[in-house]
């Protein structure tokens, strides 16, 4: 098992829930990772429509060895190659394109597609994603969860996308969602330190209140 594979193993047992900084620009990378971090985040993602992408993923990267970090939306093999050589390691997208998670297999990254159906998630895991991205959630539910769960390979994990928040997560929890990502609920662009610890306390304490219970 390769170094990335282990850090998304750990931080899925410790707190499986990805930071997506859509909109961070790399002069606010360094506070805002600290605070996460602090909080106990060990998977960052920033999306590759953000300002200078690659410039706060390598930041983040070399100031947060113990996390997870990378980019999300992610719809070429060639982002994936992007990614890799500024040290990302994690690649998530809002779609499931057999070529970004192959290549992704191939450079030893952690993959995230973005799938909706039975058929997109069969074909993902087949291409060698490490888990699987529900997205948008707002779609689909946590019965959409347990029932793909129910045929898909034992061990699967899914992590919802999309409208999770504080107040959502216990019921997707009971579907059998292993983890989740936050955006716009724990981060939105201009958001200073202060307030992204706020969000992440709660946050985290919401999801550590499920997990205990």
């Amino acid at each position: 098992m390769n170094e990335p594979s282990i850090k998304f193993n750990d931080a899925m047992r410790e707190l499986p829930l990805v930071a997506i900084l859509r909109g961070l620009r790399p002069a606010e990378a360094p506070a805002i990772g600290d605070v996460l971090v602090e909080a106990g985040f060990r998977l960052i993602e920033v999306p590759l429509n953000s300002p200078q992408p690659l410039d706060s993923i390598e930041m983040m990267r070399r100031r947060f060895p113990q996390a997870l970090v990378g980019a999300g939306t992610v719809l070429t093999a060639q982002e994936v190659r992007d990614v890799e050589a500024v040290g990302g390691e994690l690649i998530v997208a809002p779609n499931f394109n057999p070529d970004v998670v192959a290549t992704a297999a191939r450079l030893g990254l952690v993959s995230l597609p973005g799938i909706m159906t039975p058929t997109e998630a069969f074909n993902a895991l087949a291409a060698g994603a490490t888990a699987l991205k529900l997205f948008p959630a707002e779609l689909a539910s946590p019965a959409v969860v347990k029932a793909m769960l129910a045929v898909l390979p034992k061990g699967t994990q899914f992590l919802p996308v999309g409208g999770i928040s504080a107040d959502n997560i216990a019921a997707w929890r009971a579907g059998g969602a292993a983890g989740f990502g936050l955006g716009s609920s724990l981060y939105k662009p201009g958001d200073d330190a202060p307030t992204m610890k706020r969000k992440a306390a709660a946050i985290v304490a919401a999801y550590k209140a499920v997990a205990s219970g």
